[in-house]
């Protein structure tokens, strides 16, 4: 562990660019005329992500980026297709629908996308280390002991796999079925493959990993929403039977899907990136 002086030097190295670039880049972001946020969305988010980082690592003495660099560039090169998977998939439900990117062409359009898709895995577990680090998080440390056999692992891929079935059926009434399908396949394919899942700690108790997840994909749906109301281009959603009580340009009852969102990240970093240590939940 790290003493806190060797904390505060981590957070001027790396945390107080992220702050430099969230300062620079917010107010530009809001305030500038046209296409701003094509450009911008990346160094915002690279900015969150290192001040995010840089506060884990003044609370633990350990994070990341302080860890290694290379798993930390990892999470970015991952990123990008794993989102690019529900963008996908949004091809069908129509959820979200982008304004302001009709200016640019299909390439660059898709590469400053794929850009700003990179920090989406970062951002989360960076947020869910920080949760992690807080005493309440370890209220959920024996919580019900679920045993993975083999009836329980086929089950739930049977049943994300039906529920993705249904999504892609009929987007209109199982959409929301899109942030918990993938979360429920995920887990069993990952302990058939012998990759880390959640299911290792459930069978113990410990609900920590699922708590400080569901918590950091909160923490960043809540930027997202804040740094995309007065953003262009930004994406506005289409939820039927939700579109009302609205925090941003999101419902309230959209928020709930990043619970299940973040599980499913982690699913996808342990079947992409296996063998790396991130996030230390």
């Amino acid at each position: 562990m790290k003493s806190i002086k060797q904390a505060a030097i981590g957070l001027a190295l790396h945390g107080y660019i992220g702050i430099a670039l969230i300062a620079v880049c917010w107010p530009l972001n809001w305030l500038l005329p046209g296409n701003r946020t094509a450009y911008l969305f990346f160094p915002l988010w690279l900015g969150y992500v290192l001040v995010i980082d840089a506060l884990v690592y003044m609370r633990t003495g350990s994070s990341i980026f302080t860890r290694s660099q290379t798993e930390f560039v990892l999470l970015f090169i991952i990123s990008a297709p794993a989102w690019w998977l529900f963008e996908i998939i949004n091809w069908r439900t129509q959820n979200w629908v982008y304004l302001g990117t009709d200016s640019f062409g299909v390439l660059v359009s898709h590469v400053l996308s794929t850009l700003s898709f990179s920090t989406v895995m970062p951002a989360v577990f960076a947020s869910a280390e920080l949760m992690r680090s807080f005493s309440w998080i370890d209220r959920f440390a024996n919580g019900p002991r679920i045993r993975p056999s083999v009836g329980l692992c086929t089950t739930l891929f049977l049943v994300g796999l039906a529920m993705l079935l249904l999504t892609l059926g009929w987007p209109r009434w199982f959409y929301p079925f899109v942030w918990t399908s993938l979360a429920l396949m995920l887990e069993p394919i990952n302990r058939w493959l012998g990759n880390p899942h959640l299911l290792e700690r459930l069978a113990q108790g410990d609900w920590r990993p699922v708590a400080a997840l569901c918590a950091g994909a909160l923490l960043c749906g809540f930027f997202w929403e804040l740094w995309n109301y007065y953003s262009y281009p930004k994406w506005i959603y289409r939820t039927p039977g939700a579109q009302f009580l609205h925090i941003f340009e999101m419902p309230l009852l959209g928020y709930g899907g990043y619970l299940p969102f973040a599980l499913e990240l982690y699913g996808l970093k342990n079947l992409l990136l296996p063998r790396a240590t991130v996030p230390r939940i």
